[in-house]
């Protein structure tokens, strides 16, 4: 798996898959129920990390088949395994606002939609109007109303996400363009985008900042093995080149028990842990 994660970490799956289309992947996910076979959904394998031993079960990677998007008069339609940056870039093209401060986020939407991925004070969710999950093998559309967003979370834990529709607010292009670039270039300033990470490993507390609880307690640049806290922003742990995932867990349960001590705040991982125990998987989409 550590050539389909961004962390670049993991050992391997028992059986990988990528689905043709939407119908392909509805087969796949019902073939699966039917022998009990557990199964992770993935895009780009961000937010995630997965075991060096590896996962039991099938990974079902939908960025390289489940790439529809289209308009649809005001409606932006977009399938699951759409890359985050292409479906904003899309909508700004389609001269579409609200999105613009999302194509750093390095995921698919079907990842972004169940974690609410949000940046500079945005969210995917502010303009989405519904989502088509699988449910047995019936594809059912919930809509924004009784998907349960909230900070980095949804009802969607644990289901199918095949795709979307948005209905967003009109926006001047160039304007949007310009937008976009400089909050780009204020992420790529302020994140280790030139090493490989998982995204921002841990959820802000009410109140304040995950990295900067951590930079406080003198975590920044700490290591173990070749994981090591971001000497950039402290709320990222980057492969150094050859970090094991067992590196990574010990880095994280040294923050979280630092930050805790000094503080009394836990520290809740944003990440998903994967193929850590020998229970059941956990259906999710990363």
């Amino acid at each position: 798996m550590k050539y389909h994660t961004s962390f670049r970490i993991g050992g391997p799956a028992d059986y990988y898959l990528e689905p043709a289309d939407r119908d392909d992947c509805i087969v796949i996910v019902s073939f699966c129920r039917s022998r009990k076979l557990p199964f992770l959904m993935t895009g780009k394998g961000s937010n995630m990390l997965v075991s060096d031993e590896g996962i039991r079960g099938a990974v079902i990677n939908l960025e390289y088949g489940m790439h529809t998007l289209r308009s649809d008069g005001d409606l932006i339609i977009s399938d699951a395994g759409v890359p985050l940056a292409r479906f904003v870039d899309f909508c700004i093209q389609q001269g579409c606002s609200g999105v613009e401060m999302l194509p750093g986020i390095p995921g698919t939407l079907g990842g972004a939609i169940v974690m609410n991925a949000g940046a500079y004070g945005g969210e995917i969710s502010d303009y989405l109007v519904d989502v088509d999950i699988l449910k047995g093998e019936e594809v059912i559309t919930v809509s924004k109303k009784d998907a349960g967003f909230s900070y980095r979370r949804s009802n969607f834990q644990g289901e199918v996400v095949l795709g979307a529709r948005f209905r967003l607010p009109r926006g001047d292009k160039a304007e949007l363009l310009r937008n976009r670039r400089e909050l780009l270039i204020r992420r790529n300033r302020a994140q280790p985008v030139n090493l490989p990470n998982s995204g921002s490993m841990f959820k802000n507390p009410p109140g304040t900042y995950a990295g900067k609880l951590i930079e406080e307690a003198g975590m920044k640049g700490h290591r173990i093995g070749n994981a090591q806290v971001s000497d950039r922003h402290a709320n990222f742990v980057v492969n150094l080149g050859s970090a094991s995932a067992a590196d990574v867990l010990a880095l994280i349960e040294e923050t979280q028990k630092i930050v805790f001590e000094r503080t009394g705040i836990h520290l809740e991982l944003e990440i998903k842990l994967v193929g850590f125990a020998e229970s059941v998987l956990q259906e999710v989409f990363i």
